[in-house]
């Protein structure tokens, strides 16, 4: 199984009063999310389940990609570990499946999964991808690629 971690791109600061989950992307973030939407769209299989966050910024961030997208409040702010591995039905998903999600939980999915207990971080943008394999000695998780916007 393949899992793609992506943060939403750059946001602006909450306004007084604002709810978090109504923070928009900032210019700089619609075009992190154009390029980092254009490199997965180079690499993803058609049949990619995409889930996103119920946040604004996380729905613009995934608007990017032009691909239909479920969202699932397992993978908003604040959701734990467990919410979106079993959101993504790790690791016997039969497709590959993108978050479009939030730190520090995709830090910390990340960090789960290969094997450490530190709480790691994901730039704003960033995408990580992760492949489950069955191999002789039991299940592996082998982290595929790490890309940041501003590389591309």
């Amino acid at each position: 199984m393949d899992l793609i971690l992506w943060r939403h791109a750059e946001a602006l600061v909450a306004r007084e009063g604002q709810p978090d989950l109504e923070r928009a992307l900032t210019a700089k973030g619609e075009r992190q999310a154009q390029r980092m939407a254009t490199w997965l769209n180079q690499r993803l299989a058609e049949t990619t389940r995409i889930l996103v966050s119920p946040a604004v910024r996380t729905q613009q961030t995934a608007e990017a990609l032009g691909r239909s997208c479920k969202t699932v409040a397992a993978v908003a702010p604040e959701a734990s570990v467990e919410d979106l591995l079993g959101a993504v039905r790790w690791p016997t998903s039969n497709e590959p499946v993108l978050v479009v999600g939030h730190q520090p939980t995709l830090g910390q999915v990340a960090a789960r999964l290969l094997g450490s207990s530190q709480h790691w971080a994901i730039k704003k943008g960033a995408v990580w991808w992760l492949r489950s394999r069955e191999r002789e000695t039991g299940e592996q998780v082998v982290l595929l690629a790490v890309q940041g916007p501003e590389l591309l």
